[in-house]
């Protein structure tokens, strides 16, 4: 499932309607946010929270009783066709003691719906009924694409306050999948809600086989793009669907703005499904550490930092291709993931040929030809940068000319790679010399490598 997009102008409003309600609590404070979950293969269920406290209503006098009054007004509306799916108003209505007491009650709420597959606006706003000038709302848009069965994938992330798991009250409107799931709205967590909870739901589990690997990985990331928090665990289960829910204490991270993000890997294939959720941290008491990390430290904080050992085994097995022998008897040599995480820092950093700059860029080139080749040069047993071709295309990259030459009645199939700016002008002819598609390489004009002027032979019928 496709992250819900464009909501950094909400978090925006809402980190700042926070912050301003710290120092005046007359600001009505009304929190919103939504989530998708799979519904069938044409729609998804959008589930839509919010959270206001009454203390910012005015309260009124009627027979020598107090009551706050407002109203909560939600659209939804498919923007092709300008059907309004959604119009609906709830009215809030509480008694209270005196008019200086407001503050006890917090509403939590939650509504849902199913949508088919569309672009969408969202409206939803709160007014105080008593209080014309006293009102919030917020306007979105999503999309909604159901969830293809063909693949695994992960639904949008419920932030939650408390998940309840035990002595379950059904009748609740939190209630789902044996579990009650208080939302957070307003995506804030601080001192007095220093501990994260979340749900999600993973599908089509079923689609991955038997042998193959699943790992779920929990990465917290600063707005630097850091990661601060990294746990995993593997999926055992192959039902068709489950529910994923956990904690992440946030008491030792600093104040400021984070994105949380699941990711479902298939180990085996390599293919991966990420579903991600920003959030706010309030924690003035703990220190911001704005120096930056170097020396044997600084791949802690580097993608580096969160590779598994079977992460880092697959990411070396892919450089050998420029590593020296020394390099390869020294990772071989390794034994702890710690080792060999800090040696794929440094092997790839001192071939980081803009330094100055925060991407890697060499490296990103290199892993870029890396999935180009094992999507197209993948042979009978071998994935695609262990063939010929690809240990060429990822050395020197697209050719400049290529020929193809189909199998002749004397002939095997062959392909010569030029390329202009090596040495002048230098070639590589690959061969089909077993007839299964697998391009080995029989001459080349490059020095170093394989030289056979009477390459024409192996070709023979």
């Amino acid at each position: 499932m496709k992250v819900i997009q464009n909501m950094k102008k909400i978090f925006t409003i809402l980190l700042f309607t926070f912050l301003a309600n710290i120092h005046a609590q007359k600001d009505l404070q009304f929190n919103f946010d939504y989530a998708q979950f799979k519904y069938d293969s044409l729609s998804n269920y959008l589930e839509v929270y919010y959270s206001f406290n009454q203390s910012a209503l005015k309260a009124v006098q009627l027979d020598n009783k107090y009551s706050v009054n407002a109203i909560i007004h939600l659209q939804i509306q498919n923007k092709e066709t300008g059907e309004l799916i959604v119009n609906k108003d709830w009215a809030y209505k509480n008694e209270i003691a005196n008019n200086k007491d407001k503050r006890v009650n917090t509403l939590l709420g939650l509504v849902g719906y199913v949508l088919k597959k569309g672009n969408y606006t969202i409206y939803i706003s709160i007014k105080d009924n008593d209080d014309e000038n006293n009102i919030k709302e917020y306007k979105d848009e999503f999309n909604v694409l159901p969830y293809k069965t063909s693949k695994f994938s992960i639904s949008n992330i419920e932030l939650s306050n408390k998940i309840v798991n035990d002595n379950v009250n059904t009748n609740s409107i939190f209630y789902k999948n044996t579990l009650e799931v208080y939302p957070n709205p307003s995506m804030i967590y601080g001192e007095t809600s220093p501990v994260l909870f979340y749900y999600a739901e993973l599908y089509h589990l079923n689609k991955v086989g038997p042998k193959d690997v699943l790992v779920l990985s929990k990465l917290i990331q600063n707005s630097e793009g850091k990661i601060v928090e990294a746990k995993s665990k593997k999926i055992e289960s192959r039902k068709n669907s489950i529910v994923d829910i956990g904690f992440i204490n946030l008491k030792k991270i600093p104040t400021g703005t984070y994105t949380f993000i699941l990711n479902l890997k298939n180990k085996t294939s390599g293919k991966a499904y990420a579903a991600t959720k920003k959030f706010f941290l309030i924690n003035p008491k703990v220190k911001k550490i704005t120096t930056v990390a170097s020396g044997k430290n600084k791949f802690i904080e580097s993608e580096f930092g969160i590779l598994t050992m079977e992460e880092c085994d697959k990411m070396f097995d892919e450089s050998k291709l420029i590593a020296s022998q020394k390099e390869i008897a020294s990772y071989t040599a390794l034994d702890s993931l710690k080792q060999k995480r800090k040696f794929l820092f440094d092997f790839w950093s001192k071939r980081d040929t803009e330094p100055a700059t925060k991407r890697n860029e060499f490296k990103d080139l290199y892993f870029e030809r890396i999935k180009y080749c094992n999507e197209h040069f993948r042979g009978f047993t071998l994935p695609g940068y262990k063939t010929d071709r690809g240990r060429i295309y990822t050395l020197y990259g697209k050719p400049s000319e290529i020929e193809r030459h189909p199998s002749s009645s004397n002939l095997k199939p062959y392909v010569i790679w030029k390329y202009n700016n090596i040495e002048g002008g230098a070639y590589f002819i690959f061969g089909d010399l077993t007839g299964f598609n697998n391009y080995e390489l029989i001459h080349s004009t490059k020095r170093g490598e394989l030289q056979d002027p009477n390459w024409q032979r192996r070709l023979s019928m």
